[in-house]
């Protein structure tokens, strides 16, 4: 094989994840076939075993870059807040929005991953990865009070139900009560419907 051709096999092989990635979390991984991902980034079913053994490999390692796409946000939640306290706070904001909450092929693969793994074989990669990457996202949001996962929880929880309800005014509802009580205890968040002000404070948890 060619330079050329090695190079075009690594950039076709991190399309193919890269749009994986997104599907999956859009559309569900039973609800994109081999063929349809491929047409997606113009390349063939044919072209999909090469660069992969089976599509379960491939749901493995999309869930892998997705949650490596998570790191990056979070890391930069931290960088543009200035301290983590501030940063987790921020990320509260922007995970019960109806942004993310309308846009999960680019949203938390905590969320988008999260019924595709629950119908998983208990073992194997791709649950291991989701666990791996869910754990991180954990250690994350923790506090010297807990470890991060009741937040998660909650967290993922809603989005699930937001989404499931979307078009209603539960989801709305959903957004907007579940996040009032994760920060009912440090006083209103700006720019959120509901918490009546448009302030400047900031929770501490």
């Amino acid at each position: 094989m060619s330079r050329v051709s090695q190079a075009q096999a690594v950039e076709n092989r991190r399309r193919a994840v890269a749009a994986a990635s997104q599907l999956f979390r859009e559309r569900g991984v039973n609800g994109i076939s081999v063929a349809d991902l491929m047409k997606s980034i113009g390349l063939t079913t044919g072209g999909f075993y090469k660069q992969f053994p089976s599509k379960e490999a491939l749901v493995a390692e999309a869930a892998q870059a997705a949650f490596g796409d998570l790191d990056l946000l979070l890391a930069s939640f931290d960088t543009a807040h200035g301290d983590h306290v501030t940063a987790r706070g921020a990320l509260v904001d922007f995970y019960l929005s109806a942004e993310h909450r309308d846009q999960p092929g680019t949203g938390c693969p905590t969320a988008g991953f999260a019924g595709d793994m629950a119908r998983e074989p208990t073992a194997g990669e791709v649950r291991e990865t989701y666990a791996a990457g869910v754990q991180e996202f954990a250690a994350w949001m923790s506090t010297d009070a807990d470890d991060g996962l009741p937040m998660v929880a909650t967290l993922v929880g809603a989005i699930l139900l937001a989404r499931a309800t979307a078009g209603t005014e539960l989801s709305e509802k959903i957004l907007e009560s579940t996040h009032n009580a994760l920060t009912a205890s440090h006083g209103p968040r700006p720019g959120i419907p509901g918490t009546g002000t448009d302030g400047d404070s900031t929770p501490r948890r």
